[in-house]
């Protein structure tokens, strides 16, 4: 296609940046982008100023004429974006590490994605999106949003259930799954397919189509699945017996689920040694690689973004871009709407499947039934999930606290009302709605 393609990435500051500009090159006669903007907030624009920088210098290095900007100014800067990506945190690293910190002190896990951390970052981030659907409806209202922030499957609902935007969730975990496979197989990516089934951060593959025959028993016998496809979580060996067992093979965070008190030992190990929770490891690599990025010298990803998780995430978000924009009618798994597809699920809601991918979204492919195996904990979950929703858009403090009564890995329910207030009162400044 030959006419101008505008991009807009909100949260331009964030250390993925190099990475999603590497899918840009990599992807420039497909997706011959002709205006990209960086937009962050105020409290990143530091960041913000040297990924810019960064980024100049690696479309230098590749002679890419691209009209390049960054922005603090969010709505100016989506006027007429063909497409929105969006891969920012309220709140920061700080806030993270709260996320992290808080539910530990409770007995419950401390994760930025699942548990009462998960939450807690759900009811920073919903407003905040919402917010941004608002501004594309008034300025940008045919562009696609492409959402990476976590937790990626409940801000792709939210999206869909309170706003007129189209939105595509997209998360790394799937496609390194996959590459995991084809790597035990010893086959290219190309020859297989690897049906997902589930939610996000709760999926499990259901199916490895190998030749037209399903042959996921070769991979979970072999006892290795799962090894290291996701930095932050180290693997646990039992959970090879639990995928012969439910005939799975389950995303790593499923691990959470599985072995709550062994993860719950591993945070706590790492607090204790000195190492600090996840968030805090990963805020000490951010302030290195910012430093690397400052380098004038530098104009590629540095190697060391590897560290910091995220990998491939560029490969996935810049391929559904490429295949909405070119109506390629290409498969893979993202976040889209349930509508039908697993029938033990509302229509409305968000599910983590197989699509085709065109040029009017997504349409998923895996129908039916879910697994009996874990059908119970999806409906939970996703009983969770919309609870957060509704209680994030209406300040709703009964539907908050029906979300942790309803999230497996919040199992004490005498301590939810304390734990909720203590999310409220350390979230206050982003959970204003919440206040009396």
């Amino acid at each position: 296609m030959n006419r101008k393609l505008k991009l807009v990435v909100i949260g331009g500051g964030s250390s993925y940046t190099p990475e999603l500009i590497e899918g840009i090159i990599k992807k420039r006669k497909e997706l011959p982008i002709t205006e990209l903007i960086l937009v962050d907030v105020i409290d990143g624009e530091e960041k913000l100023k040297i990924n810019y920088d960064l980024v100049k210098r690696m479309f230098k290095k590749e002679n890419i004429d691209i009209d390049f900007t960054y922005s603090l100014d969010r709505k100016e800067a989506l006027k007429g974006a063909d497409f929105v990506l969006t891969q920012f945190r309220v709140g920061g690293f700080k806030s993270r590490i709260l996320d992290e910190e808080i539910p530990l002190k409770y007995g419950f896990i401390g994760q930025e994605t699942t548990g009462a951390g998960g939450f807690a970052k759900a009811l920073r981030t919903i407003p905040v999106i919402i917010d941004i659907c608002k501004d594309m409806e008034e300025v940008a209202k045919n562009a696609w949003l492409i959402n990476f922030t976590n937790p990626a499957g409940i801000i792709t609902e939210a999206i869909n259930k309170y706003t007129n935007v189209k939105a595509i969730g997209v998360c790394n975990v799937p496609i390194n799954m996959r590459y995991d496979v084809a790597n035990q197989l010893g086959i290219s990516l190309e020859k297989i397919r690897v049906q997902f089934v589930g939610l996000n951060h709760l999926s499990f593959i259901s199916k490895v189509i190998v030749d037209g025959k399903n042959i996921i028993e070769k991979i979970l016998f072999a006892n290795k699945n799962n090894e290291n496809i996701v930095k932050n979580i180290e693997k646990i060996d039992d959970i090879d017996i639990i995928n012969q067992k439910i005939g799975l093979i389950s995303s790593p965070y499923l691990q959470y689920f599985y072995f709550p008190q062994k993860m719950i030992n591993k945070e706590l190990e790492n607090i204790n040694s000195g190492k600090g929770t996840r968030g805090t490891q990963v805020a000490a690599i951010e302030k290195k690689l910012f430093e690397k990025y400052k380098d004038p010298n530098l104009n590629v990803k540095p190697k060391e973004l590897e560290e910091r998780g995220g990998a491939r995430y560029s490969e996935i978000a810049i391929n559904v871009i490429d295949s909405i924009y070119n109506n390629k009618n290409k498969e893979f798994v993202v976040n889209t709407i349930n509508n039908g597809t697993f029938v033990e699920l509302p229509n409305n809601v968000s599910i983590e499947t197989n699509c085709i991918i065109n040029n009017e979204g997504a349409r998923p492919i895996n129908s039916g039934k879910l697994p009996k195996s874990v059908a119970p904990l999806i409906k939970q979950v996703k009983a969770y999930e919309e609870y957060t929703i509704e209680a994030a858009v209406e300040g709703n403090k009964r539907k908050a606290y029906l979300a942790l009564f309803n999230n497996p890995l919040v199992n004490n329910k005498e301590k939810i009302e304390e734990l909720l207030n203590e999310i409220i009162i350390k979230n206050k400044k982003y959970l204003p709605n919440f206040l009396d």
